[in-house]
């Protein structure tokens, strides 16, 4: 039985097993001790209101979509991204709607508020008791940045980061914590697929291969183990990202993808490569996915689609400006190597 306690250096959610005095943190380095053995559950804190709810069956969700309204960093079709990805996964999927837990400013909720420590909650809670068989996705919308690395695991020696709500006054969360909290404690025949659609995203969950397609679809995997020898995989389980760029790109909050409303480039194209059949596999996905951004701007390319693109037609929030091809390329990365074309994509 795995308990949480938040490190006592950066907050950090920890998983405690029963019985053990203190944790070391994996992000900070610090020792977190505990006067007794924490009794069986997740450990609430008071001042934080309680725990998120229960994991429910073997598919789960945590999606996240940040607008930053009110604020110089607004953005116009994130909140928009997450209904469409909850939609998706409901009705095409077949994951249950209890089952989801989404951030996003709209909740009433202030624990389903997308702020740092609500989304670390989100990030535990969908690992929480994941076993052989559990289907897992993290989708994310919003500013992604980047920030030096001193830890000398990064081959640009940047760190890529999400943007929570409050960044400003409470920080932005580091690849290297999302690696530890989604990716590493992912057990054997459990799979994830994180959706990241931000700037600087291409390796926002530290995975150790990338895969660098070419404009024509062939494509090389790019070894990105940390020469300190720092495990970055999973223990054992299937982790696989859609990126909506590479890392040194930015990605884009625009309406010239569906001609109507603002979203985010990389969940658009996304959804949209689904309901036009092409998610045969991981490789169809990505070349689908590059090829409507480049066609972005080309008359009718993006027209007609399925119940999910035609939700997004439905959605008629604000708009902003977009216009000829988006000067971005989605990214595909994972914890092992494999055949793009040959392996069935699922959720």
């Amino acid at each position: 039985m795995m308990m949480l306690v938040n490190c006592s250096g950066c907050r950090t959610p920890l998983q405690l097993p029963q019985g053990a005095p203190c944790i070391r943190c994996a992000i900070c380095g610090a020792v977190t001790h505990v006067a007794a053995a924490p009794a069986p559950g997740p450990l609430a804190d008071p001042a934080r209101g309680p725990p998120p709810p229960p994991a429910h069956g073997r598919k789960r969700a945590v999606i996240i979509g940040i607008s930053y309204r009110f604020s110089r960093h607004e953005l116009k079709g994130c909140i928009n991204d997450a209904k469409c990805m909850r939609h998706l996964l409901t009705t095409r999927f077949s994951f249950p709607d209890d089952s989801i837990i989404m951030l996003t400013e709209e909740q009433t909720d202030p624990f389903k508020i997308p702020t740092k420590h609500n989304i670390r909650m989100a990030m535990y809670w969908l690992l929480q008791g994941s076993q052989p068989g559990d289907s897992l996705v993290f989708h994310y919308s919003g500013h992604g940045a980047q920030q030096r690395s001193y830890s000398g695991d990064e081959a640009d020696g940047m760190d890529e980061t999400l943007c929570p709500l409050d960044f400003e006054t409470q920080g932005m969360i580091v690849d290297d914590e999302i690696n530890a909290a989604l990716v590493r404690p992912l057990p054997h025949g459990a799979k994830l697929h994180a959706l990241i659609d931000a700037c600087h995203s291409g390796t926002a969950l530290d995975l150790p291969f990338l895969c660098r397609m070419s404009r024509t679809g062939q494509y090389i995997w790019e070894d990105h183990r940390p020469r300190s020898g720092v495990w970055k995989g999973t223990s054992g389980g299937e982790a696989i990202s859609f990126s909506g760029c590479d890392d040194h790109q930015t990605s884009a909050d625009t309406s010239a993808l569906s001609k109507i409303t603002s979203t985010g480039a990389m969940t658009f194209c996304f959804i949209q490569a689904i309901e036009h059949g092409q998610a045969a596999t991981y490789g169809s996905i990505l070349n689908s996915m590059r090829m409507t951004i480049r066609n972005t701007g080309g008359g009718d390319s993006m027209a007609g689609g399925g119940a999910v693109t035609s939700l997004i037609s439905m959605l008629l929030t604000g708009g902003s400006a977009g216009t000829g091809g988006l000067k971005q390329e989605p990214q595909l990365t994972a914890g092992d190597m494999f055949d793009v074309y040959a392996k069935p994509f699922s959720l």
